[in-house]
């Protein structure tokens, strides 16, 4: 660890929920606005890296960023705008999915640029929608499918269950898990760490200049991909394996803790 004890540091990518986001008040802990804000005082990039809508992000708009990774790198966005990478789940895999769940009991929801669905509004879809606080998704027409344009969707089926459920149904696709309720599912290969190649090639970036914030099983390929991988200290076990460094939790100032630890800030 002691070659990254004083790294040069350019950009940071934060996960929301759980790391950025308290899941106790959720609200995000006044020393980590401070410590965004000296970040981009010193020139450092600071990036949203979620497995959020880009539309679910109100509650973090009165922060200045420099762009957003949303749907686990399958939509990116500069603060500007500027969409600078977007992928669909195969078609193929979305129909399966439809048409898996007409035969057996399963709630999904399918997540687009624009709108949320879900196919039934069972008690642990509202109560993970809660969770996060959102509101509900409507539940969509089953004749009426965009099948074509769906960034990600969210399966909710047990991770004993996850394997085989990919292999057999959407095998274009790949799973990541931040929830023991639900995995969220995207086109083939696609995690938070793909949207960090797209953010350093378009800001000139290294991913030897670059760290990351994480709790949740969505982040494990973001924090095995940066050259600093900092699992929070609410992070879930498989996370805090794969990290780097094991910080503070959300609500102890987690974030403003590792960057002085390692001198970023």
């Amino acid at each position: 660890m002691s070659s990254l004890e004083k790294p040069n540091i350019k950009a940071v990518f934060l996960d929301i929920d759980g790391t950025l986001i308290s899941f106790k008040t959720n609200t995000i802990p006044e020393s980590t606005h401070k410590a965004i804000q000296s970040l981009r005082e010193k020139g450092i990039k600071v990036i949203v890296a979620t497995g959020r809508s880009i539309n679910s992000l109100d509650h973090i708009r009165h922060i200045t960023f420099d762009g957003f990774i949303t749907f686990n790198g399958s939509y990116c966005i500069t603060t500007e705008g500027k969409v600078m990478y977007k992928t669909f789940i195969d078609s193929s895999d979305i129909k399966n999915l439809v048409q898996y769940a007409e035969d057996f009991p399963l709630s999904y929801s399918l997540m687009y640029e624009d709108k949320v669905e879900i196919n039934d509004a069972t008690p642990e879809v509202i109560g993970m929608y809660g969770h996060v606080n959102l509101p509900v998704p409507p539940v969509h027409d089953k004749e009426n499918i965009d099948t074509d344009h769906v960034l990600q969707a969210n399966i909710f089926l047990e991770k004993e269950d996850e394997n085989t459920f990919m292999e057999k149904v959407m095998p274009n696709s790949s799973a990541s898990r931040w929830s023991p309720l639900f995995a969220d599912v995207n086109h083939g290969g696609t995690t938070k760490s793909t949207g960090i190649k797209h953010f350093c090639d378009y800001f000139g970036i290294a991913i030897s200049e670059t760290m990351s914030f994480g709790d949740g099983g969505n982040d494990i390929a973001m924090l095995k991909f940066t050259q600093i991988g900092v699992a929070m200290g609410n992070a879930n076990d498989d996370v805090k394996e794969i990290a780097d460094y094991i910080t503070e939790d959300v609500d102890n100032h987690g974030i403003e803790y590792a960057l002085i630890h390692f001198g970023v800030l």
